[in-house]
């Protein structure tokens, strides 16, 4: 099955002998210039700084966001494979974005980035990849609110924040898999190798729990292929995209509460599975404020588990 997702590209007013060269020399411009980041993510490759789709691995570093794998100006489509790196384009304010591939697509490899409802829910989802002092008052602030997230974690993690662990586990919040190493996973052909980087995170959760590990995969980076989907699936794992994020995980230049707020409610939208990362500064100071303003929109935050047990019977309905 291969799922794509096809966009227009501008059409610029200039003969079409010409079209290729000038589409490329804007595409360099528009990159290098001032309208770069905005433009382009926004308005041509409809991949917004939201999809993360090159976020750092799990150590304290800077990362340089990669741009799309496949451009053509040659024809007017753009076209972006849904092997590859997980990307949205948002199309209309408080309606669901469009993914790399559909919501019930997805749901066929047991994987989700959003629920399709009109039911003012939302699901929150943080990244953690090391501690550096934020996650007590993300809890607190969750504690506070009675909402309930997941916390995708890799093995490090695990290994180097054991109390932490505990106190996520002890209030009710779900801990996810986010793999050992952070690779790409998407490299990874066999299922014996997939499954190591898994079971390792499974493993080290147990020792210091002594529960069993829900079987909730987040794929490193938003790095992922169809086949990878259907190895986590064969290992009993529900595999979870985002619909909502933004880019908070640059330690040296965290976004203004005033650009977080931009984002995190003008982007809300029924169904969303919203992903922050718990090493964000800003999301531990503005997080007991942003809840309570979700709160006032209508919006209350679920589980994951509703969304998996709702896709379920919607499923059902349709066969």
């Amino acid at each position: 099955m291969k799922l794509s997702l096809s966009r227009k590209c501008i059409h610029f007013p200039i003969h079409p002998l010409k079209s290729k060269k000038y589409c490329i020399l804007f595409l360099i411009f528009s990159y290098f210039s001032g309208i770069g980041a905005g433009f382009l993510k926004e308005q041509i490759f409809a991949f917004s700084n939201e999809s993360t789709s090159a976020r750092p691995s799990p150590v304290n570093q800077n990362s340089v966001t990669s741009i799309p794998q496949t451009i053509s100006c040659a024809l007017p489509d753009l076209t972006l494979s849904s092997e590859g790196n997980w990307g949205l384009s948002f199309q209309e304010e408080g309606k669901t974005p469009v993914g790399n591939a559909s919501i019930q697509e997805l749901a066929s490899m047991d994987a989700y980035y959003a629920q399709d409802t009109s039911e003012k829910v939302l699901y929150l989802t943080f990244d953690a990849g090391y501690e550096n002092g934020n996650t007590p008052a993300i809890l607190d602030a969750l504690k506070k609110h009675q909402v309930k997230a997941t916390f995708f974690v890799v093995g490090t993690y695990i290994d180097s924040e054991p109390e932490l662990i505990k106190r996520i586990t002890k209030e009710g919040h779900t801990v996810g898999n986010h793999t050992w190493h952070h690779p790409d996973m998407s490299h990874i052909s066999s299922i014996e190798d997939f499954q190591k980087e898994l079971e390792y995170v499974e493993t080290a959760y147990k020792n210091v729990t002594g529960k069993n590990m829900t079987k909730y995969y987040r794929p490193p980076q938003g790095k992922y292929s169809e086949a990878n989907l259907q190895m986590a699936k064969e290992l009993g794992y529900k595999s979870f995209f985002w619909s909502l994020a933004y880019v908070d995980w640059y330690q040296d230049n965290q976004p203004s509460k005033e650009e977080a707020f931009s984002k995190l409610l003008g982007r809300i939208h029924p169904g969303a599975i919203v992903l922050l990362h718990s090493t964000s500064s800003t999301n531990a100071e503005i997080l007991d404020e942003l809840l309570t303003r979700w709160e006032e929109m209508g919006y209350h935050v679920q589980p994951l588990e509703n969304i998996i047990s709702t896709s379920s019977a919607t499923v059902q309905q349709h066969t």
